[in-house]
Protein backbone atom coordinates (compact mmCIF):
# COMPACT_ATOMS: atom_id res chain seq x y z
CA UNK A 1 0.00 0.00 0.00
CA UNK A 2 3.24 2.20 -0.33
CA UNK A 3 2.23 5.52 -1.60
CA UNK A 4 -1.89 4.81 -2.01
CA UNK A 5 -4.14 6.82 -0.43
CA UNK A 6 -7.93 6.14 0.21
CA UNK A 7 -10.64 8.76 0.22
CA UNK A 8 -14.24 10.20 0.98
CA UNK A 9 -16.50 12.81 2.46
CA UNK A 10 -18.65 12.15 5.06
CA UNK A 11 -21.96 13.71 4.52
CA UNK A 12 -24.61 12.41 7.32
CA UNK A 13 -24.86 13.76 10.85
CA UNK A 14 -22.50 11.78 13.00
CA UNK A 15 -24.11 9.49 15.29
CA UNK A 16 -22.41 10.55 18.24
CA UNK A 17 -19.98 13.21 17.81
CA UNK A 18 -18.19 11.69 21.50
CA UNK A 19 -17.60 8.38 20.48
CA UNK A 20 -15.63 6.57 17.93
CA UNK A 21 -13.67 3.17 17.02
CA UNK A 22 -11.13 2.44 14.89
CA UNK A 23 -9.98 -0.74 14.25
CA UNK A 24 -7.25 -2.18 11.44
CA UNK A 25 -4.72 -4.97 10.84
CA UNK A 26 -1.78 -3.55 9.78
CA UNK A 27 1.59 -5.00 8.21
CA UNK A 28 5.02 -2.58 8.28
CA UNK A 29 6.84 -2.32 4.57
CA UNK A 30 9.38 0.44 4.13
CA UNK A 31 9.17 1.55 7.72
CA UNK A 32 12.32 1.99 10.12
CA UNK A 33 13.70 3.79 12.99
CA UNK A 34 11.51 7.10 14.21
CA UNK A 35 8.84 6.89 11.28
CA UNK A 36 5.77 8.95 10.86
CA UNK A 37 2.66 6.78 8.80
CA UNK A 38 -0.88 8.14 8.68
CA UNK A 39 -3.60 5.25 9.23
CA UNK A 40 -6.27 8.00 9.03
CA UNK A 41 -7.05 11.54 8.44
CA UNK A 42 -9.97 13.89 8.62
CA UNK A 43 -9.86 17.39 7.57
CA UNK A 44 -12.10 20.33 6.67
CA UNK A 45 -12.16 20.93 3.09
CA UNK A 46 -9.58 22.65 1.62
CA UNK A 47 -8.44 23.12 5.42
CA UNK A 48 -5.53 20.66 5.77
CA UNK A 49 -4.19 21.66 9.14
CA UNK A 50 -6.72 23.87 10.74
CA UNK A 51 -9.36 23.46 12.99
CA UNK A 52 -11.12 19.99 14.05
CA UNK A 53 -8.72 18.06 12.28
CA UNK A 54 -7.74 14.74 13.44
CA UNK A 55 -4.57 12.79 12.57
CA UNK A 56 -4.27 8.78 13.84
CA UNK A 57 -1.10 6.75 13.17
CA UNK A 58 2.66 6.55 13.58
CA UNK A 59 4.91 9.09 14.89
CA UNK A 60 8.64 8.76 15.67
CA UNK A 61 7.83 5.19 15.58
CA UNK A 62 5.53 5.19 17.99
CA UNK A 63 1.36 5.09 18.07
CA UNK A 64 0.28 8.44 17.60
CA UNK A 65 -3.48 9.67 18.22
CA UNK A 66 -4.19 13.53 17.63
CA UNK A 67 -7.06 16.17 17.35
CA UNK A 68 -8.43 19.56 17.60
CA UNK A 69 -11.49 20.68 18.73
CA UNK A 70 -13.65 22.89 16.86
CA UNK A 71 -11.11 25.67 18.36
CA UNK A 72 -7.53 25.50 17.90
CA UNK A 73 -6.69 23.23 20.97
CA UNK A 74 -5.74 19.99 20.31
CA UNK A 75 -5.36 17.05 22.27
CA UNK A 76 -3.04 13.81 21.78
CA UNK A 77 -1.26 10.30 22.95
CA UNK A 78 1.94 9.38 21.44
CA UNK A 79 3.10 6.15 22.94
CA UNK A 80 6.53 5.58 23.95
CA UNK A 81 6.59 1.84 22.75
CA UNK A 82 7.71 1.71 19.08
CA UNK A 83 7.21 -0.73 16.34
CA UNK A 84 9.49 -2.72 14.53
CA UNK A 85 8.70 -5.85 13.79
CA UNK A 86 8.24 -6.29 9.71
CA UNK A 87 7.40 -9.82 10.46
CA UNK A 88 3.80 -10.07 12.00
CA UNK A 89 0.55 -8.55 11.37
CA UNK A 90 -0.42 -5.97 13.90
CA UNK A 91 -3.92 -5.47 15.43
CA UNK A 92 -4.65 -1.45 16.46
CA UNK A 93 -7.76 0.09 17.61
CA UNK A 94 -8.25 3.51 18.63
CA UNK A 95 -10.54 4.06 20.62
CA UNK A 96 -12.40 7.20 21.54
CA UNK A 97 -15.00 8.40 24.62
CA UNK A 98 -14.57 11.38 25.82
CA UNK A 99 -17.91 11.28 28.03
CA UNK A 100 -15.20 9.31 30.16
CA UNK A 101 -15.13 10.67 33.83
CA UNK A 102 -11.08 9.57 34.07
CA UNK A 103 -9.41 11.60 31.62
CA UNK A 104 -7.38 8.36 30.78
CA UNK A 105 -10.44 6.81 29.48
CA UNK A 106 -10.95 9.18 26.86
CA UNK A 107 -8.32 8.25 23.86
CA UNK A 108 -7.52 4.75 24.50
CA UNK A 109 -5.32 2.85 22.35
CA UNK A 110 -4.48 -0.70 22.31
CA UNK A 111 -2.30 -3.21 20.40
CA UNK A 112 -2.66 -6.95 19.57
CA UNK A 113 -5.88 -6.89 22.32
CA UNK A 114 -3.07 -5.36 25.09
CA UNK A 115 -3.64 -1.14 25.56
CA UNK A 116 -1.12 0.87 26.28
CA UNK A 117 -0.51 2.88 29.16
CA UNK A 118 3.02 4.23 28.47
CA UNK A 119 3.08 7.53 27.29
CA UNK A 120 6.28 9.94 25.74
CA UNK A 121 3.37 13.05 25.44
CA UNK A 122 -0.74 12.95 26.75
CA UNK A 123 -2.99 15.93 26.86
CA UNK A 124 -6.68 14.07 27.06
CA UNK A 125 -9.56 16.05 25.66
CA UNK A 126 -12.02 17.58 28.93
CA UNK A 127 -14.98 15.42 29.13
CA UNK A 128 -17.59 15.72 26.74
CA UNK A 129 -15.40 17.22 23.77
CA UNK A 130 -16.72 16.88 20.42
CA UNK A 131 -13.80 14.58 18.35
CA UNK A 132 -14.59 15.87 14.84
CA UNK A 133 -13.58 12.12 12.86
CA UNK A 134 -17.14 11.80 12.30
CA UNK A 135 -18.63 15.47 11.84
CA UNK A 136 -20.51 15.71 8.75
CA UNK A 137 -18.21 17.08 5.44
CA UNK A 138 -14.94 16.46 6.79
CA UNK A 139 -12.67 14.58 4.09
CA UNK A 140 -11.77 11.23 5.29
CA UNK A 141 -8.12 9.83 4.59
CA UNK A 142 -6.94 6.45 4.93
CA UNK A 143 -3.29 5.21 4.40
CA UNK A 144 -2.09 8.95 5.24
CA UNK A 145 -2.29 12.27 7.66
CA UNK A 146 -3.14 14.40 4.64
CA UNK A 147 -2.14 15.74 1.54
CA UNK A 148 -0.01 18.84 2.17
CA UNK A 149 3.02 16.65 3.33
CA UNK A 150 3.24 14.95 0.20
CA UNK A 151 4.86 11.11 1.03
CA UNK A 152 6.47 12.22 3.99
CA UNK A 153 3.19 10.89 6.31
CA UNK A 154 2.24 7.89 3.98
CA UNK A 155 1.79 4.37 5.19
CA UNK A 156 3.50 1.78 3.49
CA UNK A 157 2.73 -1.60 4.06
CA UNK A 158 -0.52 -3.88 3.99
CA UNK A 159 -3.44 -3.09 5.55
CA UNK A 160 -6.68 -5.75 6.31
CA UNK A 161 -9.98 -5.11 7.91
CA UNK A 162 -10.35 -1.75 8.59
CA UNK A 163 -12.94 -0.91 10.37
CA UNK A 164 -14.87 2.85 11.75
CA UNK A 165 -17.84 2.56 14.18
CA UNK A 166 -19.13 6.16 14.21
CA UNK A 167 -20.94 6.98 17.82
CA UNK A 168 -19.65 3.69 19.47
CA UNK A 169 -16.98 3.06 22.01
CA UNK A 170 -15.40 -0.62 21.47
CA UNK A 171 -12.80 -2.61 22.89
CA UNK A 172 -10.15 -4.61 21.15
CA UNK A 173 -12.30 -7.86 22.10
CA UNK A 174 -15.19 -7.15 19.72
CA UNK A 175 -12.26 -7.80 16.92
CA UNK A 176 -9.96 -9.85 18.02
CA UNK A 177 -8.95 -12.72 21.06
CA UNK A 178 -6.23 -14.84 22.62
CA UNK A 179 -5.93 -17.93 21.33
CA UNK A 180 -6.33 -20.57 24.40
CA UNK A 181 -3.93 -22.93 22.94
CA UNK A 182 -0.81 -20.77 21.52
CA UNK A 183 -1.81 -17.11 23.17
CA UNK A 184 -1.88 -15.40 20.00
CA UNK A 185 -4.12 -12.85 19.54
CA UNK A 186 -6.59 -13.61 16.53
CA UNK A 187 -8.58 -11.85 14.27
CA UNK A 188 -12.72 -12.10 14.55
CA UNK A 189 -13.28 -11.82 10.92
CA UNK A 190 -17.13 -10.93 11.50
CA UNK A 191 -17.45 -8.49 14.41
CA UNK A 192 -20.77 -7.58 16.06
CA UNK A 193 -20.50 -4.29 16.00
CA UNK A 194 -22.20 -0.86 14.60
CA UNK A 195 -20.91 1.39 12.25
CA UNK A 196 -23.46 4.37 13.11
CA UNK A 197 -24.02 7.05 10.36
CA UNK A 198 -20.37 7.76 9.18
CA UNK A 199 -19.28 4.86 9.35
CA UNK A 200 -17.37 1.77 7.83
CA UNK A 201 -16.10 -1.35 6.87
CA UNK A 202 -13.35 -1.56 4.11
CA UNK A 203 -10.53 -3.77 2.97
CA UNK A 204 -12.19 -7.28 5.02
CA UNK A 205 -12.44 -9.22 1.03
CA UNK A 206 -8.07 -8.19 -0.09
CA UNK A 207 -8.21 -4.74 -1.98
CA UNK A 208 -12.02 -4.12 -1.53
CA UNK A 209 -12.81 -0.40 -0.85
CA UNK A 210 -16.38 -0.60 -0.96
CA UNK A 211 -17.96 -0.07 2.24
CA UNK A 212 -18.89 -3.49 3.28
CA UNK A 213 -20.95 -2.23 6.32
CA UNK A 214 -24.61 -1.64 5.52
CA UNK A 215 -23.87 1.80 5.12
CA UNK A 216 -22.14 2.33 1.23
CA UNK A 217 -20.25 4.61 2.66
CA UNK A 218 -17.24 3.44 -0.09
CA UNK A 219 -14.01 5.35 -0.87
CA UNK A 220 -12.35 5.97 -4.09
CA UNK A 221 -8.32 5.73 -4.72
CA UNK A 222 -7.24 8.95 -4.24
CA UNK A 223 -3.66 8.34 -5.13
CA UNK A 224 -1.36 5.18 -5.96
CA UNK A 225 -2.84 1.43 -6.43
CA UNK A 226 -3.90 -1.00 -4.64
CA UNK A 227 -2.57 -4.64 -4.68
CA UNK A 228 -4.08 -7.65 -3.64
CA UNK A 229 -2.04 -9.96 -1.65
CA UNK A 230 -2.46 -13.69 0.14
CA UNK A 231 -0.84 -12.26 2.90
CA UNK A 232 -3.09 -11.71 5.97
CA UNK A 233 -3.65 -11.06 9.45
CA UNK A 234 -5.18 -15.40 9.42
CA UNK A 235 -2.09 -16.44 7.20
CA UNK A 236 1.24 -14.51 7.58
CA UNK A 237 3.38 -15.07 4.37
CA UNK A 238 7.32 -14.58 4.37
CA UNK A 239 8.92 -11.74 3.16
CA UNK A 240 12.43 -10.08 2.89
CA UNK A 241 13.91 -8.75 6.45
CA UNK A 242 14.91 -5.62 5.99
CA UNK A 243 16.12 -5.54 9.38
CA UNK A 244 18.56 -8.59 8.23
CA UNK A 245 20.79 -7.56 5.43
CA UNK A 246 24.30 -7.77 6.89
CA UNK A 247 26.93 -4.44 5.97
CA UNK A 248 25.71 -3.13 2.98
CA UNK A 249 21.40 -3.38 2.26
CA UNK A 250 19.61 -3.25 -0.72
CA UNK A 251 16.44 -0.86 -1.33
CA UNK A 252 13.60 -2.75 0.51
CA UNK A 253 9.93 -1.95 -1.56
CA UNK A 254 6.55 -3.63 -2.49
CA UNK A 255 5.79 -4.76 1.07
CA UNK A 256 9.29 -6.00 1.21
CA UNK A 257 9.42 -8.19 -1.45
CA UNK A 258 11.34 -6.34 -3.95
CA UNK A 259 14.91 -5.86 -3.42
CA UNK A 260 16.81 -3.26 -5.18
CA UNK A 261 20.80 -2.88 -5.38
CA UNK A 262 21.64 1.02 -4.58
CA UNK A 263 25.99 0.54 -4.39
CA UNK A 264 27.98 -1.41 -6.22
CA UNK A 265 29.07 -5.06 -3.99
CA UNK A 266 26.59 -7.81 -2.79
CA UNK A 267 23.41 -6.31 -1.01
CA UNK A 268 21.85 -9.44 0.93
CA UNK A 269 18.50 -10.11 1.91
CA UNK A 270 17.23 -13.44 3.30
CA UNK A 271 13.84 -14.15 4.38
CA UNK A 272 11.29 -13.30 7.57
CA UNK A 273 10.42 -17.39 7.78
CA UNK A 274 13.28 -19.75 8.06
CA UNK A 275 12.57 -23.22 6.17
CA UNK A 276 11.91 -26.10 8.72
CA UNK A 277 13.96 -28.95 9.29
CA UNK A 278 10.90 -31.16 8.15
CA UNK A 279 8.54 -30.58 5.02
CA UNK A 280 8.40 -29.41 1.33
CA UNK A 281 8.74 -25.88 0.99
CA UNK A 282 8.34 -23.64 -2.37
CA UNK A 283 8.81 -19.97 -3.39
CA UNK A 284 10.02 -17.98 -6.39
CA UNK A 285 11.53 -14.92 -7.22
CA UNK A 286 11.52 -12.48 -10.22
CA UNK A 287 14.78 -10.91 -12.04
CA UNK A 288 13.66 -7.87 -13.31
CA UNK A 289 16.85 -7.04 -15.30
CA UNK A 290 19.64 -8.68 -17.31
CA UNK A 291 23.28 -10.00 -15.63
CA UNK A 292 26.47 -9.93 -16.86
CA UNK A 293 28.55 -11.22 -14.02
CA UNK A 294 30.45 -8.63 -13.73
CA UNK A 295 28.79 -5.42 -12.91
CA UNK A 296 25.42 -6.93 -12.57
CA UNK A 297 24.20 -10.45 -10.89
CA UNK A 298 21.88 -12.21 -9.00
CA UNK A 299 22.39 -14.61 -6.07
CA UNK A 300 19.10 -16.42 -5.57
CA UNK A 301 18.13 -19.67 -3.52
CA UNK A 302 18.91 -20.36 0.02
CA UNK A 303 21.72 -19.94 2.83
CA UNK A 304 22.41 -21.61 5.97
CA UNK A 305 21.27 -20.04 9.06
CA UNK A 306 25.09 -20.42 10.76
CA UNK A 307 25.95 -18.91 7.56
CA UNK A 308 23.92 -15.84 8.68
CA UNK A 309 25.55 -16.40 12.44
CA UNK A 310 29.31 -16.49 10.93
CA UNK A 311 29.54 -12.82 10.11
CA UNK A 312 28.05 -9.45 10.01
CA UNK A 313 28.47 -9.11 6.45
CA UNK A 314 25.87 -11.78 5.24
CA UNK A 315 27.53 -11.79 1.88
CA UNK A 316 29.98 -14.37 2.76
CA UNK A 317 27.45 -16.89 2.27
CA UNK A 318 28.87 -17.11 -1.64
CA UNK A 319 31.38 -19.25 -0.24
CA UNK A 320 29.82 -22.22 1.28
CA UNK A 321 26.21 -21.27 1.35
CA UNK A 322 23.85 -23.80 -0.59
CA UNK A 323 23.19 -22.02 -3.45
CA UNK A 324 25.21 -19.84 -5.79
CA UNK A 325 23.33 -18.57 -8.54
CA UNK A 326 23.64 -15.90 -11.06
CA UNK A 327 27.07 -15.34 -12.67
CA UNK A 328 27.25 -19.21 -13.64
CA UNK A 329 26.09 -20.88 -16.52
CA UNK A 330 22.74 -20.47 -17.42
CA UNK A 331 22.57 -17.01 -16.63
CA UNK A 332 19.46 -15.39 -15.10
CA UNK A 333 18.01 -12.83 -17.41
CA UNK A 334 15.53 -10.41 -17.28
CA UNK A 335 11.81 -11.53 -16.05
CA UNK A 336 13.28 -15.08 -15.74
CA UNK A 337 11.38 -16.82 -12.56
CA UNK A 338 13.93 -18.71 -10.27
CA UNK A 339 12.01 -21.64 -8.76
CA UNK A 340 13.64 -22.39 -4.94
CA UNK A 341 12.15 -25.96 -3.64
CA UNK A 342 12.63 -28.03 -0.83
CA UNK A 343 12.34 -31.68 0.23
CA UNK A 344 13.18 -32.24 3.20
CA UNK A 345 12.38 -35.86 3.59
CA UNK A 346 14.71 -36.60 0.10
CA UNK A 347 17.45 -33.63 1.90
CA UNK A 348 17.28 -31.83 -1.59
CA UNK A 349 17.08 -28.46 -2.57
CA UNK A 350 16.55 -27.42 -6.55
CA UNK A 351 16.69 -24.60 -8.18
CA UNK A 352 14.22 -24.32 -11.52
CA UNK A 353 14.64 -21.58 -13.93
CA UNK A 354 11.02 -20.74 -15.75
CA UNK A 355 9.81 -23.94 -14.24
CA UNK A 356 13.50 -26.08 -15.94
CA UNK A 357 15.54 -27.62 -13.41
CA UNK A 358 19.36 -26.65 -13.37
CA UNK A 359 20.62 -27.45 -9.80
CA UNK A 360 20.31 -29.77 -7.44
CA UNK A 361 22.03 -29.52 -3.76
CA UNK A 362 21.35 -32.88 -2.15
CA UNK A 363 22.37 -33.97 1.11
CA UNK A 364 21.14 -30.87 3.27
CA UNK A 365 22.11 -30.67 6.32
CA UNK A 366 19.88 -30.71 9.16
CA UNK A 367 19.67 -27.23 9.92
CA UNK A 368 17.54 -24.46 9.53
CA UNK A 369 17.85 -22.52 5.97
CA UNK A 370 16.53 -19.18 5.11
CA UNK A 371 15.62 -17.77 1.40
CA UNK A 372 18.66 -15.21 0.07
CA UNK A 373 18.05 -12.88 -2.74
CA UNK A 374 20.89 -10.81 -3.02
CA UNK A 375 21.28 -8.43 -5.68
CA UNK A 376 24.87 -6.70 -7.11
CA UNK A 377 25.00 -3.43 -9.36
CA UNK A 378 21.92 -1.96 -11.14
CA UNK A 379 19.51 -4.65 -10.95
CA UNK A 380 15.99 -5.38 -8.35
CA UNK A 381 14.04 -8.83 -8.18
CA UNK A 382 10.89 -9.74 -6.78
CA UNK A 383 9.95 -12.41 -4.31
CA UNK A 384 7.01 -14.30 -4.28
CA UNK A 385 6.23 -16.48 -0.99
CA UNK A 386 2.53 -17.25 -2.16
CA UNK A 387 1.61 -13.85 -2.11
CA UNK A 388 0.55 -13.83 -6.07
CA UNK A 389 2.72 -11.28 -7.44
CA UNK A 390 5.59 -9.84 -8.05
CA UNK A 391 6.03 -6.18 -7.34
CA UNK A 392 2.57 -5.06 -7.74
CA UNK A 393 2.20 -7.45 -10.78
CA UNK A 394 0.31 -10.82 -10.42
CA UNK A 395 1.40 -13.77 -11.49
CA UNK A 396 0.34 -14.57 -15.14
CA UNK A 397 -0.40 -18.17 -15.23
CA UNK A 398 -1.07 -19.21 -11.49
CA UNK A 399 0.63 -22.98 -11.25
CA UNK A 400 -1.32 -25.45 -8.88
CA UNK A 401 -1.41 -23.74 -5.73
CA UNK A 402 0.38 -24.65 -2.86
CA UNK A 403 -1.82 -26.92 -0.28
CA UNK A 404 -1.93 -23.81 2.37
CA UNK A 405 -3.43 -21.34 -0.54
CA UNK A 406 0.22 -19.89 -1.61
CA UNK A 407 -0.43 -18.64 -5.37
CA UNK A 408 2.79 -19.02 -7.88
CA UNK A 409 3.49 -18.60 -11.50
CA UNK A 410 3.90 -22.57 -12.06
CA UNK A 411 2.87 -25.44 -10.07
CA UNK A 412 4.95 -26.11 -7.14
CA UNK A 413 7.51 -28.62 -6.76
CA UNK A 414 7.06 -31.64 -5.29
CA UNK A 415 3.55 -31.35 -6.00
CA UNK A 416 2.31 -30.71 -2.22
CA UNK A 417 5.14 -28.04 -1.18
CA UNK A 418 3.74 -25.79 0.85
CA UNK A 419 4.35 -21.43 1.00
CA UNK A 420 6.21 -20.47 4.01
CA UNK A 421 3.39 -18.99 5.59
CA UNK A 422 2.21 -19.44 8.91
CA UNK A 423 -0.81 -22.03 7.85
CA UNK A 424 1.91 -23.79 5.94
CA UNK A 425 4.12 -24.13 8.99
CA UNK A 426 0.97 -25.33 11.06
CA UNK A 427 -0.06 -28.09 8.74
Amino acid sequence: MSGTILQRTQSGTPTDSKKATISVWIKLGNHVGNFNAGIFGAHVSGDYNGNGNVQIGFYNGGLYAWFKDGGSTYYKQESTKRFRDHTAWYHLVYRYDTTQASGSDRIRIYVNGEEITSFASSSGPPQNTNIQMNAASRVIRVGTYNFLNGTANNFDGCMSHYHFCDGYSYAPTEFGSTDNTTGEWKINTSPNVQYGTNGFLILKDGNTISDQSSNSNDFSLGSGTLTKTEDNPSNIFCNLNRLATGNSAPTFSKGNNRVTANATGYQFSCGTIAVPLTGKWYWEVKANDNVNGSSTEYLIGAVLESRLEASGNFAEFAADGITQYGSVSPNIGQNDIIGVSVDRTAATLKIYKNNSLILTKSSLPAELIYPMVTVFGSVSADANFGNGYFGGTAVSSAGTNASNNGIFEYDVIPSDANALSTKGLNL
